[in-house]
């Protein structure tokens, strides 16, 4: 435990970037094929998602034994409200985007401490993309430095809003009415992470949602900072294990947009 808590963030990068790509090969196995059930409305769930997690599980309880791991299929193991460090495994985000084949989904693996994130990996099997960051450290598309949108003017801005099932239909319409009407063009594609990614990569200048689990955005939030994008205060309070209001953006844009989507910073 002492040379794991002790290690530099580099190598921490490097055991988590492996583990998502192992991962998310290892999920693609059954793109498109795997029977899919409700957990809850438009929650789906497939077998793979427990079998993905369960094998990142077992790598970081070998290589940092001890260390809490919270997930989204199994909840939390190890001491997760008393600060340290903390592991925070998606298997597959875009659950229902891989249960219908469509070529949008990541598996996505963080870890924080005290609520900071340390370092995270996405990893998206369908075009063989690995992101990853550490913090201090930037953020990376393999080899490549990502960083952030230069767009400054609303009316050239994409920003995609995510849709949780957790707050009432008339709140997410109100969210995308108020984007729209300031000029932007508004996606959802159905992945939280890999919005987080495409904010990082500048592919477009933000991604908001009323209400994720950290699960979901903890690499990604570390992404867009290291890329030179801005996040709100996302695991102030419970927002670690029971999720928070969400808003990623560009630096250029990140006072318009902030007003405009109405998260608090």
């Amino acid at each position: 435990m002492t040379h794991a808590m002790s290690e530099p963030l580099d190598e921490r990068l490097d055991f988590c970037r492996r583990l998502a790509r192992s991962a998310g090969q290892r999920a693609h196995a059954g793109f498109g094929t795997a029977p899919a059930t409700l957990k809850g409305r438009h929650d789906v769930l497939t077998a793979m998602d427990a079998e993905v997690e369960r094998f990142i599980r077992a790598a970081i309880a070998e290589r940092y034994p001890g260390e809490a791991v919270l997930g989204e299929e199994e909840g939390a193991s190890g001491a997760i409200d008393a600060g340290g460090r903390v592991w925070i495994v998606d298997p597959i985000d875009g659950t229902a985007n891989y249960a219908r084949g469509i070529a949008h989904y990541c598996v996505s693996i963080a870890c924080v401490e005290d609520g900071v994130p340390l370092v995270g990996a996405l990893h998206d099997p369908c075009h063989d993309r690995l992101y990853g960051a550490a913090r201090g450290g930037g953020a990376w598309l393999g080899t490549q430095r990502l960083a952030v949108s230069p767009v400054d003017t609303l009316g050239a801005a994409t920003v995609e809003c995510g849709w949780s099932p957790r707050r009432p239909a008339e709140e997410y319409l109100a969210l995308v009415a108020r984007v729209m009407h300031a000029g932007c063009a508004v996606r959802r594609a159905g992945s939280g992470a890999l919005g987080l990614a495409d904010v990082a990569a500048g592919r477009i200048e933000a991604y908001c949602e009323l209400h994720i689990n950290s699960w979901d955005c903890a690499a990604g939030i570390l992404l867009v900072r290291e890329a030179g994008g801005h996040t709100n205060d996302f695991f102030a309070g419970r927002g670690l294990t029971g999720g928070n209001a969400l808003i990623a953006t560009n630096h250029a844009l990140r006072d318009a947009l902030w007003r405009t989507i109405g998260i608090t910073p």
